[in-house]
Parts: structure tokens; C-alpha cells; sequence
């Protein structure tokens, strides 16, 4: 499943280096080669190869994943300084279902991830990393007094949220200049899109669609959950708690977090539990109705929220995802959606990285560690 959809990504990338994700105006042509690279559709794919173990320097298709960094370092270095995008082109499906930012903070989390294996005496790796302080400094300074970045148009702009917010986090754990305060904010958004009890998410920016906000919140608070579990696992060590103590927050005082801290890591917990009980929701994770981009990128949130968070819950989901993916590929490999974003380009990338989330544990287990 996955060799033969690497297969069909990298048969569909441009010459450019780049790889576009279908037009707004023309969602019921699929055929890749009809339409022109854009960065946010070439940062997606290229994450993909990436997270399937192709490097610029390492893997069968490190060259595909190589001419896709030129193709964003330029496009960023192309770009107006002082705008908030990166690039002129208008009317892409990600851009017009999850908002006008979408191409800036999918190269920044694409750019984060080069910037982490590229030598340091590679002649672009000061390109990579110039391009990547421009999109981490355009993402903060767009993100709303709310902590989203829900302005400029979007179908579901909680995606959009979620991924700055993500693109954030990887460049923070991976040691990038990132505002805490504005991650912590944007986090806070997330969050507060799900009931801590019930697990329900508000589908306000999320087109009515529960499933876009609830994917978001539980990504939105994995971080937190999973420092919970380590301090109460440390403190146990420790001998300061029971071994068979939980993450409560009177727990987590007693494990020697303030008192501020305990009550966001305690309701961090409950939120997190309260959203894994809702993981069997077929309701849920119908979405729309039936699968777009949207769908995909909502599961591929997920599974990298539950291996972030810890616990027994991602293998279940794991396995899960790869028996409703296995069911939707098409026989040449890709995968595209039925609304919305529909490029194949755009859902095979989501799909693919799904399915190879274990690949990254490392990578999202650092993003729990940096909080």
C-alpha cells in the first residue's frame, strides 16, 4: 500500500520540483498534471517522502524530496518580505478549504524537517534555514488576539489553525525561534474548541463538521497530556506516589507541579480521555460524509496526536486507520477525495503519512518533551 502510493506521488511531481493540489473552480479534474506546483500541495507531498524515509540525502527518492526543498526555498526567497504569504497564487484547494496561510505553514513544518537532517555544509542549508525563520516569523505575526489564524477566508480554517499551530511546535522542539506565548495561545485555541467533558468539538470554523475541530483540539492538547503522564511517571519512580496513582491534578501537585500547572496538565488529562472515548464514533469520523483532504488531514492529526499524548490508544487507532485507508486507495496507488479538496496529490500525501505515522514517534515524541 504504501511503496505503490510513494510510487504514484513522485510519478506526479513537476518538473519545478513542485506538485499542485487542484483548483477550487475545477475540483472534478483530478489528473495532477492539469494544474501548477503550489507550496503548500509541494510541502505536503514532500513531508510524506519524508516521513516514509526519504531525506535530500538518504532514500530511493531523496532526489524528488531535494527538488521540492529548491522549489519552496525559492518560492519563499521570491516572495514579498512584508507579506504574510509566501505566494501570489490564488484559488488552490488547500488555500480556498483551509485558508490563505495554509502554504506557509506547511512549508515551515516541511522546511523544520530538512532543516534537521540537511548538512550543515550543504550549500542550501543557510537557504533552508532563512526560508525557515521567514515563515515562522510570518505565521506568528498573523496569528488573531484568539490564538487562531482564522482570518483570510477558508471553508474550515480550524485546519488551518491547527496546522500553524503544529508547524510551530515541531520548530520549537526542534529548537527554531518560536514565541511561547503565541504556541501556548494557539494551543489554547485548539483546546478550547472541545468540550474537556464530553470530548464534542464546536464546529464553528469547522463548516459544521465535527470531526476538522475535534481532530485539532485532541492535537492541540497532546502535548500537555503527555507531560502529565511523565511527571506522574517520574514521581512514581520517585517514590512520591502510589504505583498505581493517576494524572489527577491533586496527583500531579503532589508530584511537585505549582498549582497552575497541576490544574492545566489535570485538565489537559481529562480532555484527552474524554476525546478517546469518542474514537469508535463512526458519526465522528464520517466527517462530511464521505472522504475529502479535509478527512484525511483530520485522521493524520490524530494519529500523530495519540503518539504524542502515549498510551495504548494509538494502536488500536493505527490499525484502524490502515483497514479504511486500504479500503479507498485506487489501483494506481493515490488516494482523492470526494468534496472539497479533492487532489489526489493532497489526500495521497495524507494518507500516506497515516500510514507511516509510526515512522516519526521519535520526531512527535520531542514535540511532548519540549513542553
Amino acid at each position: 500500500m504504501v511503496k505503490q502510493g510513494l510510487r504514484w506521488l513522485v510519478s506526479a511531481q513537476h518538473s519545478d520540483g513542485g506538485w499542485g493540489g487542484g483548483s477550487h473552480a475545477q475540483q472534478q479534474i483530478l489528473d495532477p498534471a492539469k494544474f501548477p506546483s503550489d507550496p503548500a500541495t509541494t510541502a505536503f507531498a514532500a513531508s510524506a517522502l519524508m516521513r516514509a524515509g526519504h531525506t535530500p540525502t538518504e532514500g530511493k527518492y531523496r532526489d524528488s524530496v531535494v527538488k521540492a526543498m529548491r522549489y519552496l526555498v525559492k518560492a519563499v526567497e521570491n516572495a514579498d518580505p512584508n507579506a504574510d504569504r509566501i505566494t501570489s497564487i490564488e484559488g488552490t484547494q488547500p488555500q480556498r478549504k483551509l485558508g490563505q496561510m495554509i502554504d506557509t505553514a506547511m512549508t515551515a513544518q516541511f522546511l523544520t524537517r530538512v532543516s534537521e537532517v540537511l548538512p550543515k555544509n550543504d550549500r542550501w542549508h543557510k537557504r533552508v534555514e532563512s526560508a525557515l525563520a521567514s515563515c515562522l516569523e510570518r505565521i506568528q505575526r498573523t496569528q488573531s488576539k484568539d490564538g487562531s489564524w482564522n482570518t483570510g477566508g477558508g471553508w474550515a480554517p480550524v485546519l488551518q489553525s491547527a496546522l500553524s499551530c503544529n508547524s510551530l511546535e515541531f520548530a520549537k522542539a526542534l529548537g527554531k525561534n518560536v514565541d511561547t506565548k503565541k504556541l501556548e495561545k494557539a494551543q489554547q485555541y485548539q483546546k478550547q474548541n472541545v468540550n474537556a467533558t464530553t470530548g464534542t468539538a464546536s464546529s464553528g470554523a469547522a463548516a459544521g463538521v465535527e470531526l476538522y475541530a475535534f481532530s485539532g483540539g485532541l492535537r492541540g492538547n497532546a502535548a500537555d497530556a503527555a507531560q502529565a503522564a511523565e511527571t506522574i511517571a517520574e514521581a512514581k519512580k520517585e517514590g512520591k506516589l502510589e504505583a498505581d496513582a493517576i494524572a489527577t491534578e491533586e496527583n500531579l501537585r503532589i508530584a511537585g507541579q505549582d498549582a497552575q500547572k497541576a490544574k492545566l496538565l489535570g485538565d489537559a488529562v481529562v480532555q484527552n480521555q474524554a476525546q478517546l472515548r469518542r474514537l469508535d464514533d463512526e458519526r465522528l469520523l464520517s466527517g462530511f460524509g464521505n472522504n475529502g483532504g479535509e478527512e484525511f488531514l483530520s485522521y493524520l492529526m490524530t494519529s500523530e496526536s495519540l503518539v504524542i499524548a502515549g498510551g495504548d490508544a494509538w494502536q488500536k487507532w493505527n490499525s484502524k486507520m490502515i483497514d479504511r485507508l486500504a479500503k479507498v486507495q485506487n489501483p494506481d496507488g493515490s488516494w482523492n477525495g470526494h468534496h472539497c479538496i479533492t487532489s489526489p496529490v493532497f489526500c495521497t500525501a495524507a494518507a500516506l503519512q497515516v500510514i507511516t505515522t509510526h515512522n516519526d514517534i521519535k520526531l512527535l515524541k520531542r514535540i511532548a518533551s519540549a513542553k
